[in-house]
């Protein structure tokens, strides 16, 4: 008996091991097809992605799995994995549009120039240079003195999670302390979506929305806005975007870079967008202290599946203390802490006291000195001639080059000691942009912009 229940179990492995190679076999000879299509569409000149195309593979796709009993979500991550596969490979045909740089990227360009000797005047990263509340700096010499220092709840201790409930008016086990904005957004993005799946950017955007799905080989899908539209999202063309793979919307408001503020009509129908098909709506709000014109948060909504997140870098200007949350469901907030769980532990204790000590104090007069510095950039940008949308809020200024691409400016710049965002690391489509970052002083701010002032007329 046990002979025959093992020369059963191998049989069945054999036919396991056969149908693996047959698949293989399969998804070699469709890359080789994918391969031939994407010379072809090189040779026409049509754009790799083809929206029509991939609609009427997934819609077989579904049908086949409800024909043969497969599961639709275990079937659609497989077809977008081998679509992105595709996608890549007919990519590799197409000459590279140049080379892709983010405001990281040169940030870090700009600190090797400074640490060889370079005097450098940064534009490119939104840091302000105005110091956190004096409370902060005692707060962290007061912990150590009370030895707070140690391993905390992963969710954050309990007094900060309290404090944040109650200026947020949610309840504290709707809260995670998370080590600045950047890691709710990482946790959220990676314990929400898998593989296979889809994410709806809204571009311009932060990269890091896209970078962290890309982590986990989910898509990421962008809906274009344009600055001859003042950066307002096409709600019809967002609807046409989901389909079944899609799982969820990030949004960025005040937006980085272009700082356009979506008006509440705008937002109550991407709400309604994302409530009729069960999708998860990420709310990052960092900039929203620096929103000057009315502003509504996303929880404002009572959507049960948004996810807010928030951060002390830019209210407070401890970018360095790396310290942000994010305010969801009990549910959602539970899957980020298991993220947070095994990625950090916790974040540092006196980085948590110093952050509860912030709350009470008041950012009003950093908003005002952005807004004033908003003001001066845009000012000298209009002497300049440049098209933009004056911003709603956070940090930037976003203007349209008249000529040539983002990263040959940027680099112009960096050579003469300027460094300044390329508009392209915000999206694809944006290599005829810059973005400007208003956190220096306004004689810093001048003396910037006139040296790109000068090389934008050299150019031209």
């Amino acid at each position: 008996m046990a002979m025959e229940k093992n020369d059963e179990l191998e049989s069945l492995r054999s036919q396991v091991r056969d149908i693996t190679a047959q698949i293989m076999r399969n998804v070699h000879q469709r890359m080789e097809l994918a391969k031939q299509i994407g010379e072809i569409k090189s040779r026409l000149g049509i754009d790799v992605k083809d929206e029509k195309v991939e609609h009427e593979i997934r819609l077989m796709v579904l049908s086949l799995a409800d024909e043969i009993g497969v599961g639709r979500d275990f079937a659609l991550q497989l077809l977008n994995v081998l679509l992105a596969e595709s996608e890549q490979v007919q990519a590799q045909k197409r000459p590279q549009k140049g080379q892709k740089q983010t405001h990281l990227g040169i940030f870090m360009k700009a600190k090797q120039l400074e640490a060889s000797g370079k005097k450098i005047i940064h534009m490119e990263v939104g840091e302000p240079d105005y110091s956190p509340p004096a409370a902060v700096g005692e707060s962290l010499a007061e912990s150590f003195k009370l030895k707070q220092y140690h391993y905390t709840d992963t969710r954050g201790i309990p007094e900060l999670r309290d404090a944040i409930a109650r200026k947020e008016g949610v309840s504290e086990g709707q809260v995670v302390v998370t080590p600045g904005g950047r890691f709710a957004v990482f946790s959220a993005i990676t314990s929400l979506l898998k593989a296979g799946q889809e994410l709806i950017v809204v571009e311009p955007a932060w990269p890091a929305y896209k970078e962290c799905a890309d982590f986990i080989g989910a898509m990421t899908k962008a809906l274009l806005t344009t600055l001859e539209n003042k950066w307002a999202p096409d709600l019809k063309q967002l609807e046409e975007m989901v389909n079944p793979s899609t799982k969820m919307i990030a949004l960025n408001y005040p937006n980085n870079p272009t700082g356009k503020i979506l008006d509440n009509k705008t937002m109550e129908k991407i709400v309604s967008i994302a409530r009729d098909n069960g999708l998860y709506l990420l709310s990052d709000e960092v900039y929203a202290d620096y929103a000057f014109k009315k502003f509504a948060s996303i929880h404002e909504h009572g959507y049960d599946k948004s996810i807010l997140v928030s951060s002390f870098s830019k209210r407070y200007a401890m970018t360095g203390f790396r310290v942000g949350y994010a305010i969801a469901s009990r549910d959602i907030i539970a899957k980020m802490a298991k993220v947070q769980a095994v990625g950090i532990t916790s974040v540092a204790e006196p980085m948590q006291h110093a952050a509860l000590t912030a709350l009470g104090e008041d950012p009003s007069e950093n908003v005002r000195t952005m807004k004033k510095r908003l003001d001066f950039v845009s000012g000298k940008l209009k002497e300049m001639s440049l098209r933009f949308v004056e911003p709603d809020g956070a940090m930037y200024v976003y203007p349209k080059l008249p000529r040539g691409d983002d990263i040959a400016l940027v680099e112009k710049l960096l050579e003469k000691g300027v460094a300044i965002a390329p508009g392209s690391g915000f999206g694809d489509n944006y290599r005829q942009f810059v973005r400007i970052s208003a956190c220096q002083p306004e004689k810093t701010l001048e003396k910037g912009i006139d040296i790109m002032a000068s090389v934008i007329k050299e150019s031209t």
